[in-house]
């Protein structure tokens, strides 16, 4: 840590909005000397003797030329986002000026900032937890409702103090196991092994509960990779505008329109579903045809969701039956779209529908029936997406995994909590409980930061925006 400690001393500037033509730009400076930096190229009020949390207007002056006009806000240390001294540059946003000021205050003694280094700092500082700050990252690259309320929810603490109750109970108990160790030739047991074991079990459960929320964590915050597949002439194309109400796909009589896929994104009630329109699925009739139908399997392959689309008048049930037994696979939802209800009567295939399913020996899959050239129906289909995937499983309190690095940690916690309660059954010495229960600690400390290196704090926050 003590590069990082030396780094500290430093104050460091960098521009916190985005690069680009707009009205207003914000140049932000953190450290120890940031107030008095400002100071020395300010015309105005006297920024050391003004107190926290103002804002005041004045000039940044390099010499006797003036830069711009500005408004400077001020948050004095240790009521600001990295517990430092904060200056905060309201200026025009012009890449000239911008730049200008910025080299100015390198000129008096700043440097420039890290990627990420303003949120290190926080972290460093005991602004934030670890976990906080990755999802300070994760609120800015938030694109829809959920991903954003599940990052809030990170950074306000619900994660970290879970976790942090998690480890407070094993710490008490690692203590009585230590304490055993200084008494070991008295032969006595300090931690009472039915609680402890009925405390690993308790945990375990939450670390589980807490893993499995990563498949849903991980689609709120990517998106869930949704494929439309089906035969030749389904209607996919359509479906894909309807669903989007745009045309974005070409739409033709014509089998084997589309040769690639097409990827667009839809919004159903805050979570983003990433579209894949793919070439129909058949006998290829020539080389790039084939290609596009092998692109549309891969695709199939990575999906958390296939809607499989339909000609519910064309099809004919062996077609249907040999092609959703070759696109079933686990860990694939798959919802069923019965297109082009409006040719036929609706009543009679929908029966005909369900006879397939009772005659086939397949498992009864969700069927929705549709007309996407009519949009009917479409709208239904959209709640039936968002159902399959994500099953009830949202809801406002419950804490969801986001991050890779969170799940690997509590795989390796769940990992070493096994192995205390095969020890305890076992009946093995305290020194090796000891060893497995320290094992948890450690994971779990990994994820809030109680446990850092400099080249693990380095990758985090390397892949932040610079200025944040």
């Amino acid at each position: 840590m003590d590069n990082l400690q030396h780094a500290q001393q430093e104050t460091i500037v960098a521009l916190a909005t985005p690069n680009g033509i707009g009205a207003i730009a914000v140049i932000r400076l953190s450290g120890l000397d940031a107030i008095d930096i400002a100071n020395s190229v300010w015309k105005g009020k006297d920024l050391t003797k003004q107190a926290s949390h103002t804002i005041h207007f004045g000039h940044i002056m390099d010499g006797d030329l003036m830069l711009d006009e500005v408004l400077v806000s001020l948050f004095v240390a240790p009521r600001s986002y990295t517990r430092e001294n904060v200056v905060e540059i309201s200026c025009h946003a012009s890449g000239y000026i911008i730049e200008s000021i910025i080299k100015l205050f390198i000129k008096k003694g700043a440097r420039s900032a890290k990627p990420g280094e303003f949120t290190l700092r926080a972290f460093l500082n005991g602004q934030l937890d670890l976990s906080q700050a990755e999802a300070v990252a994760d609120l800015i690259a938030s694109n829809s409702k959920a991903s954003q309320q599940v990052a809030l929810q990170q950074l306000r603490g619900g994660f970290s103090n879970q976790l942090q109750t998690l480890r407070e109970q094993l710490v008490n108990f690692a203590s009585l196991i230590e304490l055993e160790l200084d008494f070991a030739e008295e032969d006595v047991e300090f931690a009472n092994r039915d609680q402890l074991k009925q405390l690993i079990v308790d945990i375990t459960r939450i670390i589980g509960r807490l893993i499995q929320s990563f498949e849903l964590g991980n689609a709120i915050k990517q998106g869930v990779n949704t494929v439309i597949a089906g035969r030749p002439n389904a209607g996919k194309s359509t479906l894909l505008n309807a669903l989007l109400n745009e045309e974005r796909a070409i739409v033709s009589h014509i089998p084997g329109t589309t040769r690639d896929t097409i990827e667009e994104v839809l919004n159903i009630q805050g979570i983003n579903f990433r579209l894949i329109d793919t070439a129909g699925i058949r006998e290829a009739t020539d080389a790039i045809e084939q290609i596009g139908v092998q692109r549309t399997m891969e695709k199939i392959s990575q999906s958390a969701l296939l809607i499989y689309v339909f000609d519910s008048e064309r099809i004919s049930p062996e077609e249907l039956k040999s092609d959703l037994e070759s696109l079933q696979s686990p860990g694939i939802a798959m919802l069923l779209v019965a297109n082009k209800m409006d040719l036929i009567q609706q009543d009679k295939k929908r029966e005909s529908i369900h006879e397939f399913f009772r005659t086939s020996g397949l498992p009864d899959l969700q069927t929705i029936f549709i007309s996407a050239k009519e949009k009917l129906h479409i709208d239904d289909l959209k709640n039936k997406i968002y159902g399959t995937a994500i099953k009830d499983q949202l809801s406002g309190d419950e804490t969801l995994v986001t991050n890779i690095r969170h799940l690997e940690a509590l795989q390796k916690t769940e990992e070493a909590l096994i192995r205390v309660l095969g020890g305890i059954d076992g009946s093995i010495t305290s020194d090796f409980l000891s060893m497995d229960i320290k094992q948890a600690l450690h994971y779990l400390g990994e994820i809030t930061g109680t446990v850092t290196t400099d080249d693990l704090l380095e990758n985090i926050f390397s892949k932040f925006c610079i200025g944040k």
